[in-house]
């Protein structure tokens, strides 16, 4: 069972998937998952997108690219210790521990990869829009499940839509990465359809990618015989160390933002560390404030990588099994590490997401996207009803050239044609979508 959850197969088309039979001593199949997203301009732009601040004027503040890689390196410390748990466990595998820690890691690096401009605000304005405009003549041509994937949706099901099918190789494999990586990807393994259910809008695979999503799955073999799917083992993995991470480093950013202070974590930072290293590094006077938090943040990190290791190999058989535990977190035995990350979540909410001037921004990234999708949207349709560019409106016409390689392209049906656009909206920093909102409202001129 578990050799399929580590396959090397990688999508070239819809006929040709296969073992990567180009594998060195020193670079191995999940090795080269992790240099194709490192090199991807996907990835690259991340550097320019909002983690939790918008538009940060201060450089010391996390965006999106400096966030996935502290994930991927907490997510390949867990994939070392795991991959050393799983050669024991099976021992007629000879599996490699590296290639398990490339595996997390490169899964780590690419799980927000589709997030867009603006990071959680950009993705609620983007399911707002559609919302509100269900009943408007050119959403009512979708299908219920066509419309639902742009009123649910999530950065989750882009991220896998851009590393299967949008970057480097179009609709054709996209950045072809093996199969156990994006399984290790896949966080909910369903798509939009569930999301009312849940009460949430979380799902991993668009429709546009549900016959990809089948034929991955069943190669790993996760498919129940319901015809759901179940998570791969290692995403949960990669899951933690998100968790893991963004609920301290959210705690250190407020605190270089001096939207909270050093003494208002105390509380967290004692839960997870002993007190003795916390009072230390309370009374140290040489560090500053935001030098002290970093120290905190290091020990909380490893503490809760180790416990997590923990909880992983415990309830592993769980894992395995068809009735598989929601994330390790709820699993946490350790009642002080779980009341810090409810503490850190408490104390994010009430301050950090309500800081005055992360609302002004968010407003601000609202009207932003709002016009992007205005002009783009009902460009697209005009297009889609008259067949040919060269019937549209100059204003039309000017706004398709504008996206350039990701454009609607004639023939294809219209939820396709509007997911391009989403494609290119969702793809942009947050730099690049105010600068093509100001051109498009005249303001750039």
């Amino acid at each position: 069972m578990f050799k399929k959850l580590l396959s090397s197969k990688r999508y070239y088309a819809k006929d040709d998937i296969r073992e990567d039979d180009e594998q060195k001593y020193y670079r191995s199949s999940f090795h080269k998952d992790y240099d194709r997203v490192i090199f991807c301009n996907s990835f690259r732009r991340l550097s320019k997108k909002t983690q939790v601040h918008p538009l940060s004027k201060n450089d010391h503040v996390h965006n999106r690219l400096t966030h996935s890689l502290e994930v991927a390196s907490v997510g390949r410390s867990l994939g070392l210790r795991a991959g050393e748990f799983l050669s024991k466990r099976y021992p007629q595998m000879e599996i490699d521990p590296y290639d398990v820690a490339y595996i997390i890691q490169t899964a780590c690096l690419a799980h927000d990869i589709g997030n867009p401009p603006f990071g959680h605000a950009g993705e609620e304005v983007i399911k707002e829009w559609f919302k509100s405009n269900k009943e408007k003549s050119f959403l009512k041509e979708l299908r219920v499940d066509e419309l639902e994937d742009f009123i649910h949706i999530d950065g989750n099901a882009q991220s896998f839509r851009v590393v299967s099918q949008i970057e480097n190789n179009l609709f054709n494999g996209g950045m072809r990465l093996t199969f156990a990586t994006l399984g290790a990807l896949v966080k909910y393994p369903h798509d939009s359809s569930r999301c009312e259910h849940l009460g949430k809008s979380k799902f991993n695979f668009f429709q546009s990618e549900a016959e990809f999503f089948k034929t991955l799955f069943l190669e790993l073999g996760l498919v129940e015989r319901d015809g759901s799917y179940k998570r791969h083992p290692l995403s949960y993995l990669m899951e933690a160390a998100d968790d893991i991470c963004y609920g301290l480093l959210d705690l250190q950013d407020a605190v270089e933002l001096k939207i909270i202070t050093l003494q208002d974590t105390k509380t967290i930072f004692t839960l997870l560390c002993s007190k003795e290293e916390v009072s230390k590094i309370y009374k140290d006077d040489r560090y500053s404030d935001i030098k002290k938090i970093s120290r905190l943040v290091a020990i909380s990190i490893h503490n809760l990588a180790v416990h997590t290791m923990e909880v992983f190999e415990d309830n592993f058989d769980a894992i395995m099994s068809e009735k598989q535990p929601k994330n390790l977190i709820e699993l946490f035995t350790n009642k002080e590490y779980k009341r810090a990350i409810e503490e850190a979540k408490s104390l994010a909410s009430k301050e950090i997401f309500n800081e005055k001037r992360k609302i002004e921004l968010e407003l601000g990234a609202y009207n932003i996207i709002e016009t992007l999708l205005d002009n783009l949207i009902h460009a697209t349709y005009d297009f889609y009803k008259k067949g040919d560019e060269e019937k549209l409106s100059f204003r039309y016409k000017r706004a398709l050239e504008l996206m350039q390689e990701d454009r609607p392209q004639k023939g294809e049906s219209l939820y396709n044609m509007y997911q391009r656009v989403v494609d290119y909206i969702v793809g942009m920093t947050d730099n690049h979508a105010k600068y093509v909102a100001n051109q498009l409202n005249g303001m750039g001129i």
